[in-house]
């Protein structure tokens, strides 16, 4: 008697169903149909276990237990009632519910999944059995309902969880590609159409790619080692017919492993990180491939062929998955290695296919190389795609006609024009002894970035372009800033800190970027700084600012001094060595407040004659009834913080906020206000009528690294009419 025909759903991840649909059709599967959620397909019961064993593309095998009507929760607990739950598990199997899609009447998975959980528990109750209990963390037994259209099906988790764990990997690295689509990549690079040729992985990382590459080639089973399944505590489970399949797949995994050659198999993996190579060796030896790969500790930059000769016919594949540069610090020297990368493609490696998978498309063109196909990916939640290189006597002759093989330094722009700053302010940085200064402030406005120097540290900032512009455009442009900045200033790639700024507004101004609290030391005008590159968009030191804080400093002398939105103290670092009698520094934020005490540290700075509050300004200003020689207001241009009880706005409330600051102010004192607001216009008649009057102190405080940019802030002296 022929064995009655199931229906499955095989699911996967995006970009892999037309792979898993072709590997189900050759494992025997009939009726197979790929949509976007997953390939569905009839098969037998022993087919069904046979695929779930031998699958290397799918996340999950599902069974079909029924099907109906959903289009409210009436109709959805009359379908989940017509399953006969108890021929599929007992009152004392825990199990889970997973709900995916939702419609008008059922709105979220949660309410779906209930509603199919009481219509399963409430038919043990009426057949006069025990409730099961749900267990949503590790369960005995999983089903899924899938909603489409107002349509449910039900299925049995009949695999499990994570199909695509082999069991090998003990551990990863910081960013670990699923074995599932390692095993696409590899399909779609085609090295299994001849794996006599070599295959080269030259970020290889904990081995992943690699692995899945040698046990394709070798036609091992992906899940002879699975501890536990998801028919384990179903009641339909078939253990002998399961038991012949697993037996069979041990079996021929067995002698096609015995039968493989080592000298067939040309399998290479490098890294530079020796501590993630020992885990790749070790996660190799798990799988019992170990032999079939050799691992090198090695920088790509210094990879050469030597693993086959082109003119032997021996010319192989490069496939690998990259770091993608979202991570602060990478990109600088992604950039650096593409751009080597594709030099040494073309020098070394003619005839090679090259397959290269990455979230980041743009840093593709740094190789200077044409891709030939190009396939879409999800790595976890990173849109990524596969590109596919052949570097070949069609992609040199293309070179020829149009050469690409790096940027041209005589031909960029940027390039020229940071040579040209910092040759003309080489004589004054060595003069003033300044290590953090300006070297670029979008000069060119194709390259708009600013490129800041902070010690051996060099930071690049790119402005959000405006919406005119191409972001393609703007992303090479970019690329190229990133390139060669570096190497016109002899700044190590590892010491470049790249951070995107674009306009922010209330509480973003402050936003965090990274967390690495790292921090450096640096010297201004013999006063010490904590500079952070990496936490914030701001480093703690505000560079324009540098002269005003000279200028303020040197009038502080013998007298008091309030520093309102404070930031980190360096105007009041600045007044304290310069011999201020007493310093209030005034800031809302309590990270920047500590880092102003120590600041203060740093200089060895410490006494009742200085205090630090943290308050709001504009409230402590109206309340505070002590009076300074000196007051320093560098307000936001605009805030509206939850901490404050009304918005703020540096050209609306200017008047009101120095109407405040004059009761605070002593009868000769003198207000430095500063904002950084573009074409700010001081309201000079409202002043008169306070009795104050104000000097434009722009041009004055504006340094020579900032003397191209008019517009970098606007600087004023206001005192008492006389």
């Amino acid at each position: 008697m022929t064995e009655s025909m199931q229906k499955f759903l095989a699911l996967t991840s995006p970009g892999i169903e037309i792979l898993l649909a072709d590997e189900i059709k050759n494992l025997g599967a009939e009726q197979v149909v790929q949509k976007p959620e997953g390939v569905y397909f009839t098969a037998s019961m022993e087919l069904g276990y046979k695929i779930s064993l031998w699958t290397r593309l799918a996340t999950r095998i599902m069974l079909k237990l029924g099907e109906g009507e959903a289009k409210d929760k009436d109709a959805l607990y009359k379908t989940a009632s017509s399953v006969n739950w108890l021929e599929h598990f007992n009152s004392a199997t825990t199990f889970a519910i997973d709900f995916v899609g939702y419609s008008e009447e059922i709105r979220n998975s949660q309410f779906g999944g209930l509603t199919i959980k009481d219509a399963i528990v409430d038919q043990f109750r009426e057949q006069g059995f025990e409730r099961p209990n749900v267990d949503k963390k590790s369960p005995q037994i999983s089903f899924q309902a899938r909603l489409l259209r107002d349509e449910v099906s039900l299925y049995l988790d009949f695999s499990g969880r994570g199909l695509f764990q082999r069991g090998y990997r003990e551990h990863s690295g910081a960013a670990p590609l699923k074995e599932n689509l390692a095993a696409a990549l590899i399909l779609r690079s085609g090295w299994l159409n001849d794996t006599s040729k070599p295959l080269v992985d030259p970020m290889c990382g904990s081995g992943t790619i690699l692995i899945e590459a040698v046990a394709m080639a070798t036609k091992q089973a992906p899940s002879i080692n699975r501890v536990t399944w998801g028919f384990d505590a179903w009641l339909k489970h078939d253990e002998d017919l399961w038991q012949t399949q697993l037996e069979q797949a041990i079996e021929s995994s067995t002698a096609s492993l015995e039968q493989a050659s080592i000298s067939s198999l040309k399998v290479f993996g490098i890294d530079i990180d020796s501590r993630v190579l020992k885990t790749a060796q070790q996660n190799a030896r798990n799988a019992n491939l170990q032999r079939f790969i050799e691992f090198k500790c090695q920088n790509t930059n210094d990879m050469n062929n030597v693993y086959g000769s082109s003119n032997s016919g021996q010319a192989g594949t490069i496939l690998f998955n990259p770091p993608y540069g979202v991570r602060i610090g990478e990109l600088p020297e992604l950039i650096e290695n593409f751009v080597l990368f594709g030099q040494k493609l073309k020098a070394q490696f003619i005839n090679w296919r090259v397959a290269i998978l990455t979230a980041n498309v743009e840093l593709l063109s740094m190789l200077k190389l044409s891709s030939f196909k190009r396939y879409k990916f999800k790595n976890g939640p990173l849109d990524c795609q596969l590109a596919l290189y052949n570097v070949d006597d069609k992609q040199l002759e293309k070179d020829a006609v149009n050469p690409q093989s790096a940027f041209a330094e005589q031909d960029s722009a940027f390039a020229n024009r940071l040579k040209k700053n910092r040759k003309t302010l080489k004589g004054w940085l060595k003069s003033s002894q300044i290590e953090c200064y300006r070297l670029y402030d979008a000069d060119i406005p194709e390259y708009n970035v600013a490129i800041d120097i902070y010690g051996d540290y060099l930071v690049i900032q790119e402005y959000a372009p405006p919406k005119t512009i191409d972001g393609d455009k703007a992303t090479k442009r970019l690329q190229e800033v990133v390139y060669w900045a570096p190497k016109v200033l002899e700044v190590p790639t590892d010491k470049v800190v790249l951070k995107t700024r674009a306009k922010q507004k209330g509480s973003n101004q402050y936003q965090r970027v990274d967390k690495s609290k790292q921090s450096i030391t640096l010297n201004e005008h013999g006063a010490f700084f904590k500079i952070n590159l990496w936490d914030y968009l701001d480093t703690g030191l505000f560079l324009d600012h540098r002269k005003t804080r000279q200028i303020i400093a040197k009038k502080s002398a013998n007298k008091s001094l309030l520093n309102l939105f404070a930031y980190t103290g360096s105007v009041s670092v600045q007044a304290a060595l310069h011999g201020a009698s007493s310093i209030t520094t005034v800031d809302m934020s309590n990270t920047y407040l500590n880092w102003a005490q120590d600041n203060f540290a740093l200089n060895k700075l410490n006494g009742h004659k200085y205090q630090f509050v943290q308050a709001d300004c504009l409230d402590w200003l109206k309340k505070n009834t002590t009076q300074y020689d000196l007051i320093f207001i560098d307000p936001p241009t605009f805030s509206n913080s939850k901490r404050m009880e009304d918005s703020f706005d540096v050209q609306r409330d200017h008047v009101t906020l120095l109407a405040d600051a004059l009761k605070s102010l002593s009868e000769n004192g003198e207000i430095f206000f500063t904002n950084n607001k573009r074409n700010f216009k001081m309201d000079f008649e409202a002043l008169e009528k306070l009795g104050l009057q104000a000097k434009n102190m722009s041009d004055i405080t504006r340094d020579k690294d900032f003397a191209r940019n008019k517009h970098i802030h606007n600087s004023w002296s206001v005192t008492r009419t006389k």
